[in-house]
């Protein structure tokens, strides 16, 4: 997979973000010492999202998780966000590794996103989905939360949007 090194990153946050040693980006990546933003840096172990059929995008706004495959829409689950002061971040990511069984807060299943800290999980409290109360996070049903994980590998888009 390549990460387009955005303003203000280091290897060292990059490495963070997608759950790799800074080693193993430094042997993914030979002779780059000080990165700049544009640059194309490889993430060793994840496939590329352009060879994933699957593509998620979130709505803050709407509280709503879509699935599309191939393009098309697949499946629309109902989400809880952040709240107005710990805000769901907008912009592009990826799933880079799951978790099961995380219990407490995250539920059933964990699915870390290439931003350090921030996921998509099942939650203990099923009243909080439609609204605003996370810590930046996305919540779901356990149920759909492990029906997706069923569905999306490693390495799947993630396009959170207002």
């Amino acid at each position: 997979m390549v990460h387009i090194v955005k303003p203000g990153e280091t290897l060292a946050i990059i490495a963070m973000n997608y759950r790799v040693s800074l080693r193993s980006l430094q042997k993914a990546n030979p002779g780059v010492g000080a990165v700049t933003a544009g640059q194309r840096i490889i993430i060793p172990g994840l496939p590329d999202p352009a060879s994933i059929p699957f593509r998620i995008e979130i709505s803050v706004k709407r509280r709503n998780l879509v699935l599309f495959k191939d393009g098309k829409l697949f499946k629309i689950y109902p989400i809880g966000v952040g709240k107005m002061l710990t805000a769901t971040p907008t912009g592009e990511y990826i799933i880079v590794n799951r978790e099961p069984n995380p219990g407490g807060p995250f539920g059933v299943m964990w699915l870390s996103l290439s931003r350090a800290g921030y996921g998509i999980h099942g939650t203990n409290r099923p009243s909080s989905i439609g609204k605003a109360v996370s810590h930046g996070c996305v919540r779901m049903y356990n149920k759909d939360v492990l029906e997706l994980a069923s569905l999306v590998p490693n390495g799947t888009r993630v396009i959170i949007r207002n």
